[in-house]
């Protein structure tokens, strides 16, 4: 049933674009069907589990439902709860201090709480349980202090799902941060100026001015943590808190039930498009924009003596647990253990990883070029609709996307084989299925929405004069892309490269779903020896994760410098 869905789906857009693709040129119309193509290409993982609910699968979901499905579903919910939060009181607070205020070290904190957002969840989990353990640091310290042995005291425990909460929020609140702060700079002098006039002092204006202002920024960044939340894998799983993510590898590897893990999918889905329903509608019926033509950044407010250093105190928590404290532990255990963590092997999956992320890059680099410059070539509603789908993947958890690739490919190769039997009595085998090729594919379904955003950005700021110059001189699209428009995007270029690679980099779910056999990126290194509590030996390669990391975190702070409002 869900199959002949797929049908449907794909039937019905080919038909819609034979009736737009001829309303356009015969260049424009070759841009716009490679990029509908793409789009449907993408959409297919996405439309296979939602179609994948027509399947019966009763005594499978009895044994669910009876089981786990309910505690999958609170656990998710605590998590969403609790991690939105804390990224809003986090990145709230740390984006208007910075914004706002002038305080010791405001400069250097600016661009220093980004820093979390190099460190994958898992990394930190991992980090914060061997600190945080009986045996650790901290828990040893305590008892030499207070000569407490086994028993005589508690000690929080940081294997739960309020330990998953504080961790995801550690490294997920720059979102809301960064968000935040760029809405806080852009409000009018005039707009704050006015709150002040009328006696409001600064945490007045705050509440009643500059966050109503920032609430669709906030809304945007609160929404791309909680899409994060979904997505983690690593964490919840090392802290045996289970959620649809865990519950989908579970049925997969465990029960073997393909179809039922991708309902479950399917029904994660549900969640990833309510979180966004519920976005869109707090935003409905609110006008969010200013009179004013000055859009000169208000003066800061000089925070002097005590509320100065509680004001950098602030701000320097968050970076503290959230990058200082894990880097310098992952650190010291590298240095101590360099013969294990940094051997034979560990280039072995460095060079994996590298290889995987380099050609996803390029790969996708190269997509969202096309998807770009079509939409430019012809901005009908049916290119715009194509490239809104083709991003539509970075809302959707890896774990989902891994399902939503990896069924209908296995079909197809079964499908080949039972053909190639039955007709030339030969065996394939699995063509595609546990191959780079497929595993490259989920990684461009998941994360080309970030390197098209960079583009089309880029792609915007180029005058339409340089297309219709370069047309009259006789110049074909692909001409006018490679020779003018090229080299006027390389910077974006260059970030939508860069973004792309450090995620696919960091990415942990799709990669264990779907990876080949004897083909370990640093991710799972990380993972599976941190599942054998062989903590000291994932330093090395959760290490070099945090460090690559760190590569768009810098460029990230070198554009906040760059970009920064002129300010009297």
């Amino acid at each position: 049933m869900s199959s002949f869905s797929v049908s449907l789906y794909w039937i019905g857009m080919l038909q819609a674009f034979r009736k737009y693709s001829p309303q356009v040129g015969s260049g424009a119309s070759l841009w716009t069907g490679v990029a509908i193509a793409i789009a449907l290409a993408v959409a297919s993982p996405i439309v296979f589990i939602l179609t994948s609910l027509l399947t019966d699968r009763r005594e499978m979901w009895q044994h669910l439902i009876a089981t786990v499905l309910g505690r999958y579903i609170e656990n998710t919910l605590i998590l969403m709860i609790g991690v939105g939060v804390l990224v809003i009181v986090i990145g709230v607070i740390t984006a208007w201090l910075v914004a706002a205020c002038e305080f010791p070290g405001r400069r250097i904190l600016e661009w220093a709480l980004l820093l979390p957002l190099a460190a994958p969840a898992y990394v930190l989990a991992y980090t914060y349980t061997e600190f945080l353990d009986f045996a650790g640091p901290v828990q040893t310290t305590l008892r030499s202090l207070t000569g407490w042995g086994f028993g005589d005291y508690w000690f929080p425990n940081i294997r739960s799902v309020w330990g998953a909460i504080a961790l995801l929020s550690l490294t997920l609140y720059p979102y809301v941060y960064l968000l935040s702060r760029v809405a806080f700079l852009e409000q009018s002098v005039c707009t704050i100026e006015a709150s002040r006039v009328l006696g409001a002092n600064p945490w007045q204006s705050f509440f009643s001015v500059a966050l109503p202002l920032a609430r669709p920024a906030i809304s945007a960044g609160t929404a791309l943590a909680l899409m994060e939340t979904l997505n983690d894998f690593g964490t919840v799983q090392y802290f045996s808190v289970d959620t649809f993510t865990t519950g989908i590898y579970r049925t997969w590897f465990g029960f073997g039930e393909r179809i039922a893990a991708s309902q479950l999918a399917a029904f994660l889905l549900i969640f990833v498009f309510a979180l966004l329903w519920l976005e869109q509608r707090s935003r409905r019926q609110a006008q969010y924009y200013e009179a004013s033509a000055n859009s000169q950044p208000p003066a800061r407010y000089s925070l002097q003596g005590h509320r100065g250093l509680l004001a950098s105190g602030i701000c320097l928590l968050p970076i503290t647990l959230g990058f200082l404290i894990p880097a310098a532990v992952l650190l010291q255990m590298a240095i101590n253990h360099a013969q294990d963590t940094f051997g034979g092997r560990f280039w072995d999956f460095a060079r994996n990883s590298l290889l995987l992320s380099g050609l996803t890059a390029v790969i996708g680099v190269i997509i969202t070029l096309i998807l770009a410059y079509g939409l430019r070539l012809n901005p009908s509603q049916l290119m715009k609709t194509a490239a809104r789908i083709s991003g539509m993947g970075y809302a959707i958890p890896g774990s989902a996307i891994a399902v939503g690739v990896l069924v209908p490919v296995g079909t197809l190769d079964n499908a080949i084989d039972r053909w190639l039997q039955a007709n030339f009595n030969i065996s394939t085998g699995l063509l595609l299925s546990g191959t780079m090729t497929v595993l490259i594919f989920a990684y461009l379904v998941r994360y080309l929405a970030v390197s098209l955003g960079s583009i089309q950005s880029s792609l915007a700021k180029i005058s339409p004069n340089l297309d219709e110059a370069s047309r009259s001189l006789g110049y074909s699209p692909l001409a006018t892309l490679t020779q003018i428009h090229i080299p006027l995007l390389w910077r974006g270029i260059l970030t939508a490269a860069m973004i792309l690679f450090v995620d696919v980099m960091k990415e942990l779910p799709a990669t264990m779903i779907i990876r080949p056999f004897n083909l370990d990126t640093l991710a799972i290194r990380v993972y599976n020896l941190a599942s054998d509590e062989r903590l000291a030996q994932a330093s090395g390669p959760a290490l070099a994760l945090i460090l690559i990391g760190m590569i768009p975190v810098i460029f990230l702070s070198w554009q906040i410098t760059r970009d920064r409002p002129n300010q009297s």
